[in-house]
């Protein structure tokens, strides 16, 4: 009987495959990509049609021997990774190195994809096979080439020009940009003053609010009335023409309606797990991939419990919305399954990349009834999809409003032209909204009821005070992982699959910190994104982005190839690199000049350095060396001045003595803030802080560093150098040059100094860590040139041999 092995990404997701396909099926997992991009410059070749150097991943060298050995007895290779480019390039790099070690043996290659891991899924995709698609393997090299060639030739200009261990990306830039924009609109931000005048007014004895929204005949706008003089005036008349009641002059009553959103992207997903979760992007695509792959349920066993939650789509197929339906009935009843079936247009370009929006694999499994097979997050993300999925295909929510307009004064006054407004909503039909509603950035929830007595028109209403009140407008909110999300995704930039890791990057380099859930660019964040929209602009701009991830997608729906798409970007691009190699630190690090320092005369000011940032009294041009001092925790480059500036030069601070006459201080050195007293060293850690930090308090830490160190001696040879400590791997001797380890079965304080002495003699040298590195890399690249040697002597070898054989059939 015929064997079939089957490829997938992950452990989880083979078992809950594997129980769907019969014993002819073997499935394995290759535990995600099996090779890569070796990671050094030139692994990308421009001037070789863009050439690609792949070296496999060293982790998975025994998945792909295990998959190797398992083919061996397999009459043919299913891929059945995801539905997506990447997917796609996972099941390509795997065939690609199993062609090189040939291992496929003209063995039948089939690509299976389904969007869901259901039993009717996974079969009907086995028994429909295709090839692996050219066109979306194109576009993930052209990906995968673009941030290589972006990140081997910008960040190395970063570590020369800014700091080490930094990065530049096709949309982790972009993205950095817009957050340092709106932290500059925020700062550039001017409060402006204006009043609103409201009313508490009542009816039979039921009070509600209304708002001045005409005055003298004119619209209120939001500037109508500016500064508290004007406010009053208007509420002197306003009082003077009401004498105490509103006369109702128009009622009108209207129906609003309002629809369901579409079923989940992955961006509105990890919008709204922000919004009503709390989750970050990674944590979201974390809990989702598990639903996705499988979880055990009592009866069912590995259930993928959503569809593929990397899409674009906002598509449901015909037999998920027959389900939805059916289970509104059963839940909710009739009356709120719409006539005709929902259907949402995607925004997306290529949203046929994947097929179906985020949506449970099967409604009927309700989240309370399998939470006790998951875990918390899990049973949250689950329960929010299910809502999402069911509401998406309700009927919508019906709200009755009124909105009655009042005249100040009796009906029988003249009329000035002043009005009063109160609006009311009662949510009549919950439709869709019995089960979910969209969360929201930044803006008040209004649906609320709020209930307005019966009125008619002419009806006398009762004025109980009229409240002017002060407001200011308000800054732009800083982005949250969510709102970010959004506007990435509005502007077109990045996409589903690439989100979260963009994030996560922003926070890993330290260009961004949080602010509760709200991102601020730190002073390297700043640093970084001026040093790009100034001398990179066309490659952080919008536009360009977004035009470039366009192409892209044109490239993975056939319409495009993608070794043109490269060769119009690198031209420019490298052309520019070279020519910014002539920047000065100076020119990118933005010095701002803070003033003069009145002792010295000499200019002050603030920087970014290879450490971070520092203020500096005097130039390098000086004949004296230049004073600096490093920005305490919590100080930004862009608000620091002159006095704060000159406080930074305090250190070190003159504390005092010890009773025994050594001098204490306290400064802040390459490892952070310390006490110095005579030669010996002491960090300030915790609320104390060098810069107030006291004799008292600093001779207190002097002591329990005393206590700390007599504690850690447990033998001191003070004659011969040589100590038994306390180590944090246990104790250990040490005369300052090597450090043996005290054997387990003795006693360390029995040890004589004989013993030390052979311990030590026995022991390697200590080294420091730069030179164990170089040693490390000394060996590794005489191994290296050792087997290249090796190589080219088999190769020589090898070609001996062939000319020799060559020579014999000629003279035969």
């Amino acid at each position: 009987m015929s064997k079939n092995l089957v490829i997938v990404e992950s452990p989880a997701k083979a078992k809950t495959i594997s129980k769907y396909l019969g014993k002819d099926f073997e499935v394995m997992a290759s535990y995600g990509h099996v090779r890569d991009l070796v990671p050094k410059e030139g692994a990308v070749d421009p001037d070789n049609a863009f050439a690609m150097k792949y070296a496999i991943i060293e982790r998975n060298e025994k998945h792909v021997k295990a998959i190797m050995r398992a083919l061996k007895k397999a009459d043919a290779l299913y891929l059945a990774t995801d539905p997506d480019r990447e997917g796609e390039a996972i099941s390509w790099h795997l065939i690609e190195l199993l062609r090189e070690r040939e291992a496929l043996d003209n063995k039948d290659v089939h690509r299976v994809v389904f969007h869901e891991i259901t039993k009717q899924a996974v079969q009907e995709a086995v028994a429909h096979p295709r090839d692996l698609s050219g066109d979306l393997i194109g576009a993930q090299q052209a990906r995968r080439a673009l941030d290589h060639l972006i990140g081997f030739n910008l960040s190395p200009l970063l570590w020369k020009k800014i700091q080490p261990k930094l990065s530049a990306g096709r949309v982790q830039s972009p993205a950095l940009r817009m957050i340092v924009e709106r932290e500059l609109e925020i700062e550039a931000f001017k409060a402006r003053e204006y009043w609103s005048i409201e009313a508490d007014v009542s009816k039979s004895e039921q009070p509600f609010v209304s708002r001045l929204v005409q005055y003298k005949g004119e619209k209120v706008e939001q500037f109508s009335f500016e500064n508290e003089q004007a406010a009053r005036e208007v509420e002197k008349t306003l009082l003077a023409a009401a004498g105490g009641e509103l006369t109702a002059v128009s009622v009108t009553k209207k129906q609003r309606r309002r629809n369901p959103a579409a079923p989940f992207t992955t961006s509105t997903l990890q919008q709204e797990a922000s919004r009503k979760l709390g989750f970050n992007t990674q944590r979201t695509m974390r809990v989702a991939q598990k639903l996705y792959e499988g979880i055990e349920l009592p009866g069912e066993g590995q259930v993928g419990l959503i569809s593929y939650m990397r899409t674009d789509s906002v598509t449901l197929a015909d037999v998920a919305v027959a389900e939805i339906r059916d289970v509104i009935t059963e839940r909710y009843g009739a009356q709120n399954v719409p006539d005709a079936v929902r259907t949402f247009k995607n925004k997306s370009k290529n949203a046929q990349e994947a097929h179906e929006a985020v949506r449970p694999t099967s409604v009927a499994r309700h989240p309370d009834d399998i939470r006790a097979s998951l875990d918390d997050e899990q049973y949250k993300l689950y329960a929010l999809i299910w809502r999402r999925t069911m509401a998406c295909q309700m009927v919508p929510a019906v709200f009755d409003t009124v909105a009655i307009d009042m005249m100040p004064g009796a009906a029988t006054q003249n009329d000035d032209g002043h009005r009063m407004r109160a609006n009311g909503s009662v949510l009549v039909e919950p439709g869709f909204m019995a089960v979910y509603q969209e969360g929201r950035d930044d803006t008040k929830d209004d649906e609320g009821d709020r209930l307005l007595p019966e009125t008619a028109e002419g009806d006398t209403i009762k004025l109980l005070e009229l409240r002017p009140e002060q407001h200011f407008t308000e800054p732009p909110p800083r982005f949250t992982e969510a709102s970010l999300v959004k506007t990435l995704e509005e502007y077109g930039i990045g996409r589903p699959s690439t989100y979260a890791s963009i994030i996560v990057t922003l926070k890993n380099r330290e260009y961004v910190e949080m602010d509760g859930k709200r991102f601020i660019p730190t002073d390297i964040g700043r640093i970084v994104n001026g040093f790009l929209t100034e001398h990179f602009t066309q490659y952080v701009d919008y536009d360009f982005t977004a035009k470039l991830e366009d192409d892209l997608d044109e490239v993975s729906l056939g319409h495009k190839e993608w070794i043109p798409l490269l060769d119009n970007f690198w031209g420019p691009f490298h052309e520019l690199c070279e020519e910014k190699e002539s920047l000065t630190r100076g020119e990118v690090a933005k010095e701002r000049e803070l003033g003069i320092d009145p002792k010295s005369g000499k200019p002050v000011s603030v920087r970014m350095g290879r450490y971070g940032p520092f203020v500096q009294i005097g130039t390098k041009d000086d004949e004296e060396k230049p004073k600096f001092a490093g920005l305490r925790p919590g100080q930004k480059m862009n608000e620091i001045d002159l006095e704060t500036a000159l406080e930074l030069f305090k250190l070190p601070r003159k504390l005092g003595e010890t009773p025994d006459g050594l001098s204490v201080s306290a400064s802040v050195g390459r490892f952070g803030p310390y006490v110095r007293y005579g030669d010996k060293y002491v960090s300030i850690r915790g609320d104390d802080d060098p810069y107030t930090i006291e004799l008292p308090r600093a001779l207190e830490l002097i002591e329990e560093k005393k206590i700390a160190d007599a504690n850690r001696i447990i033998l001191d040879f003070e004659e011969d150098g040589i100590q038994v400590l306390n180590g944090r791997y246990g104790p250990y001797i040490t005369d300052k040059k090597k450090n043996a380890r005290v054997p387990k079965d003795r006693e360390p304080k029995s040890l004589s100094i004989e013993e030390c002495k052979e311990l030590l003699a026995a022991a390697p040298e200590r080294g420091r860590r730069g030179k164990k590195k170089a040693a490390a890399k000394t060996t590794a690249t005489k191994k290296k040139t050792k087997k290249k040697a090796k190589k080219k002597s088999k190769k020589k070898t090898a070609k001996k041999k062939t000319a020799k054989k060559k020579t014999a059939k000629k003279k035969k």
